[in-house]
C-alpha cells in the first residue's frame, strides 16, 4: 500500500512539471513580440558648414635674401636675428679698400684725359692759326702748297685727337660711375621693411661675389603672413578665390583664424622640378607618378600683428564651401532612401513612441550632419539605427539610414 502511494505522488509531480512547461511554452508562443528598440537623435538648431580640409604651412608675406655684390671680408654686421629693419637701413659693410682704390684710379685716369683734352684744345688753336696763315700766303703766292697742305693736315689731325679724347672721357666717366656703384655695394642695405629671420654670414667672413651673389641675411615681412595650403586634386575643383577660410595652428588649436582664399596656383609644386631628364628616366617615373597624390597650393593672407604666426608653422585649414546659421540639423545616418524629386525618407518617433515615415528636403550635407530645409521641426526625434544592429549588419545589407519599420 505504501509503495502504491509513492508511485501516485511521483506521477503527480511529473504531471505538474509538464503542465508548468506547457504553460511557459504557450505563453512564449502566444505572447506578442517585444517592440523593437531604436537609436534616435533630436533635430537640433545649429550652425553647419560644408568645408574642404587641407594642411598648410605659414610663409612670410614677402621674403628677400639680401646678398653682397662685392667681394671681400664682412667688416661689420649691423643687425641681429629678430631685429626689425626699414627699407634702406644699413645692414652690413664689406671691407671697401679695394673698391675705394679702384674708384680713385678711375678718377685719376679721367682727370688725366681731361688734361690731355685741354692740351689738345690749345694745340688746336695753334693749328687753326697756322692753317689760316698758310691759306692766306698761298692765295698771295707767298707760300708753297706743301706747307698749306701740312697745316691743313695738322689741323684735321688735332680735331680728330680732340674727338678721341672726348670719347675716352665719356668712357672714363662710365668707369668712375661703375667704381662708385661697386664701392656702394660694400654698404649693404635692406630692400624692404621687415624682420631679420636668418643670418647666413658672420662678421669676419669673406664673401666672393665673382660667381654668385652670397646671401648675408634674410629679411621677411611678417606683419602679414601667407598660408600655403595643399588642396587635393579631388577638392581643388570645388574651391575658388574669395571663399571664407578658417585655420588653426598646433600651438593654439582652440583659437581659429579667419580669412579668405586669395588665389590658387595653377600647377602643383612638381612643375618647379627640372624636366630636362632623359626619355628613359621620364618613362620609368611615369608609372610611379600615377600613384602619387597631387596637391595644388591655395594662398591666403592673414594679419599677424602680435607675431604669433611664425615661418614654417603647420596649420589645419578649412575652406568653407557652404554654411547655414540656425539650421535644423540631424545626423546623416538618419537619411533613408532618396526619391526622384531629390527628397529623402526619414523615420520620426513621436512622444508616444510611434514611428512614422516622412519625406524631407535637405541642404548642406557634410556626411556627418545634414541640414533639413523642409519636413522636420526642431526637437523631433529621428531614427538613426537599431539598438541591436552592428556595423557588420549595415555593411552586409548595403542600406543607408535606419532599419525598416516592423
Amino acid at each position: 500500500m505504501h509503495i502504491k502511494i509513492l508511485k501516485n505522488k511521483k506521477y503527480l509531480a511529473l504531471a505538474f512539471i509538464a503542465i508548468v512547461v506547457a504553460g511557459l511554452i504557450a505563453r512564449k508562443v502566444l505572447a506578442p513580440p517585444p517592440a523593437p528598440a531604436y537609436l534616435t537623435a533630436n533635430a537640433n538648431v545649429a550652425d553647419i558648414q560644408d568645408t574642404v580640409m587641407a594642411s598648410g604651412t605659414v610663409k612670410a608675406y614677402k621674403q628677400v635674401s639680401v646678398g653682397s655684390q662685392a667681394s671681400g671680408q664682412i667688416k661689420s654686421l649691423k643687425v641681429a636675428l629678430g631685429d626689425q629693419v626699414k627699407k634702406g637701413q644699413l645692414i652690413a659693410e664689406i671691407d671697401s679698400l679695394t673698391q675705394a682704390n679702384t674708384l680713385r684710379t678711375q678718377e685719376f685716369s679721367l682727370e688725366n684725359l681731361r688734361a690731355q683734352l685741354r692740351s689738345k684744345e690749345i694745340t688746336l688753336k695753334q693749328a687753326q692759326l697756322a692753317y689760316e696763315r698758310q691759306k692766306t700766303m698761298l692765295a698771295g703766292d707767298a707760300a708753297s702748297r706743301e706747307n698749306y697742305e701740312t697745316a691743313d693736315a695738322t689741323l684735321n689731325t688735332t680735331k680728330a685727337d680732340i674727338e678721341a679724347l672726348k670719347a675716352q672721357i665719356d668712357g672714363g666717366k662710365i668707369a668712375v660711375d661703375n667704381a662708385k656703384v661697386n664701392l656702394g655695394y660694400t654698404k649693404i642695405t635692406s630692400p624692404i621693411d621687415g624682420e631679420v629671420v636668418a643670418i647666413v654670414a658672420q662678421e669676419g667672413q669673406t664673401v666672393n661675389a665673382n660667381q654668385s651673389t652670397p646671401t648675408i641675411i634674410k629679411v621677411a615681412r611678417m606683419d602679414t603672413v601667407t598660408i600655403k595650403a595643399q588642396i587635393s586634386e579631388a577638392d581643388v575643383v570645388k574651391v575658388k578665390p574669395g571663399q571664407a577660410v578658417n585655420f588653426t595652428i598646433l600651438g593654439a588649436p582652440d583659437k581659429p583664424y579667419t580669412t579668405t582664399l586669395r588665389s590658387i596656383e595653377p600647377a602643383p609644386d612638381s612643375i618647379l622640378q627640372d624636366d630636362t631628364s632623359t626619355t628613359s628616366t621620364s618613362s620609368s617615373s611615369s608609372s610611379s607618378s600615377s600613384s602619387t597624390a597631387i596637391y595644388y597650393n591655395g594662398l591666403l593672407d592673414v594679419p599677424n600683428p602680435d607675431g604669433k604666426l611664425r615661418i614654417s608653422m603647420t596649420t589645419q585649414v578649412y575652406i568653407v564651401l557652404a554654411e547655414a546659421r540656425n539650421a535644423i540639423v540631424i545626423p546623416s545616418t538618419a537619411l533613408g532612401e532618396k526619391h526622384k524629386d531629390g527628397s529623402y525618407s526619414v523615420h520620426v518617433m513621436d512622444e508616444a513612441g510611434q514611428v512614422q515615415a516622412r519625406s524631407v528636403k535637405i541642404g548642406i550635407n557634410t556626411n556627418a550632419q545634414v541640414q533639413i530645409t523642409e519636413g522636420l521641426k526642431a526637437g523631433e526625434k529621428v531614427i538613426t539605427g537599431s539598438a541591436g544592429g552592428t556595423a557588420a549588419d549595415s555593411q552586409t545589407s548595403g542600406r543607408r539610414g535606419p532599419p525598416p519599420m516592423m
